[in-house]
């Protein structure tokens, strides 16, 4: 007799022998004179099925879906259970009793008919449903991944600080706080501290929350999300940037693949291919296809969402691709520290990623001359002591160096296709949003 618990996924190494496993009670459901109770636990589901009588202390005490049992049974082996395992002749033992109804029910009819802000209110318990935690599994597994690769690649791992003096990227999105009497800000990014940080370690990472004040509501943006930041020293060009953006991916994905198995069987998800060299085009180029085939003007100085959507589906016809590297963005939808096209005038050698036609990835060369910094932000006229500090990594020598950043929701939302970014998130921020 075994009376240590074990987790549901070590039933099957447990065939005829007695096993206790603690969890939910995730669905109950009576056939004639048997029982079936699926227990749910941190890690997945088994079915139990025994006598009527067998659920007996669940009725006493009037305990329904989400209550926490033990449950004490024999492991046997039948291909009509779910998974192919069950346990038989069981005897449950009630925890902690659960009498009230679920705001929302925990099976996949339930989810898809409630609205999304219902969902949203209910996210603490919402999360529990197999099918949504599925979708947090995979999100673990994607910064697994890209940590994973990082440090294969030599890389070290860094947190730097979310209150800020300054605006990072520019004066506007930025929440602004009380800090002791004197006004900060709460960090768009951690652009400006990586970049010190690679004459420090040369190849720095960081996973950690960034802040944008966003004055809308749309299904892609939120105002507090996770950033997968990378940077680092002597490069050649954005170019090389970008095969490292490429690795990235391959061991974000392969990370996935190897630990979310079942999970991504649960929300009947596949992952795309990422090829050895990611397909690229320019700016111009893309612009010039997007003109003749009557998607829009063949001069802009961005891509609206509809001509990435466009773009997107042209990577799948042309080259089987989910990703699209598009290279040389004009120098003005850049930042001041981007490093300028050396060959096209008013071009930037930076380039953005889109993942099956929405941007995923902003990344390129940065200026690393301190002389080409100071004319920079003199240029955008930002008061170069409000920049002090990261000025000065440049006036002691820096490296060629660039990077690129994540959004960790917005990858996940299309790797799953998600209707909306609120859906990959575990508790949304956004411009109506600032609770659970």
């Amino acid at each position: 007799m075994n009376e240590q618990r074990i987790r549901t996924t070590q039933v099957p190494n447990h065939i005829g022998e007695t096993v206790t496993l603690r969890g939910w009670v995730h669905a109950i459901r009576r056939v004639g004179k048997l029982a079936f109770l699926v227990l749910r636990d941190g890690w997945g589901t088994v079915q139990a099925v025994g006598k009527a009588t067998s659920v007996e202390p669940l009725e006493q005490q009037r305990a329904g879906p989400e209550t926490v049992v033990s449950i004490r049974g024999r492991v046997v082996a039948n291909t009509a259970a779910p998974g192919g395992f069950e346990l038989v002749e069981p005897c449950y033992e009630v925890l902690v009793p659960v009498e009230e109804g679920l705001p929302v029910a925990l099976n996949d009819k339930s989810l898809a008919k409630a609205k999304l802000p219902t969902l949203l209110d209910h996210a603490p318990t919402v999360w529990r449903a197999p099918t949504r935690r599925a979708v947090l599994q995979i999100s673990a597994a994607a910064m697994a991944g890209f940590r994973g690769t990082l440090h294969q690649e030599g890389f070290t791992e860094v947190q730097t600080p979310k209150i800020v003096s300054g605006a990072t990227e520019s004066g506007a999105n930025v929440f602004g706080l009380d800090y002791f009497g004197e006004p900060a800000f709460l960090a768009q990014s951690p652009q400006l501290y990586k970049q010190m940080m690679v004459g420090v370690f040369e190849r720095v990472f960081e996973v950690g929350p960034v802040f944008r004040a966003e004055p809308h509501a749309t299904v892609r943006h939120l105002a507090e999300y996770v950033s997968l930041d990378v940077e680092f020293g002597f490069i050649e060009d954005h170019l090389e940037v970008a095969r490292m953006l490429r690795t990235v991916l391959a061991g974000m994905t392969s990370t996935i693949e190897q630990r979310c198995a079942s999970a991504l069987r649960v929300l009947s998800a596949s992952l795309p291919e990422v090829p050895e060299a990611l397909p690229t085009i320019s700016f111009g180029q893309a612009r010039a296809m997007l003109a003749e085939a009557g998607q829009g003007p063949a001069q802009a100085n961005d891509l609206a969402p509809s001509e990435e959507r466009w773009l997107g589906q042209w990577a799948e016809r042309e080259h089987e691709s989910a990703w699209l590297v598009v290279t040389g963005y004009p120098m003005s939808k850049r930042p001041f520290y981007t490093h300028p096209s050396p060959s096209d005038a008013g071009a930037s050698n930076s380039f953005d990623l889109l993942f099956r036609g929405t941007e995923l990835v902003t990344g390129g060369q940065r200026l690393h001359r301190y002389a080409d910094l100071v004319a920079a932000a003199r240029g955008a006229g930002i008061a170069l002591d409000s920049i002090e500090g990261y000025l000065e990594a440049f006036r002691y020598g820096m490296p060629p160096h660039g990077g690129f950043a994540i959004g960790l929701e917005r990858f996940v939302t299309q790797l799953l296709g998600l209707e909306n970014i609120r859906l990959g998130t575990l508790f949304p921020r956004d411009t109506n949003r600032a609770a659970p």
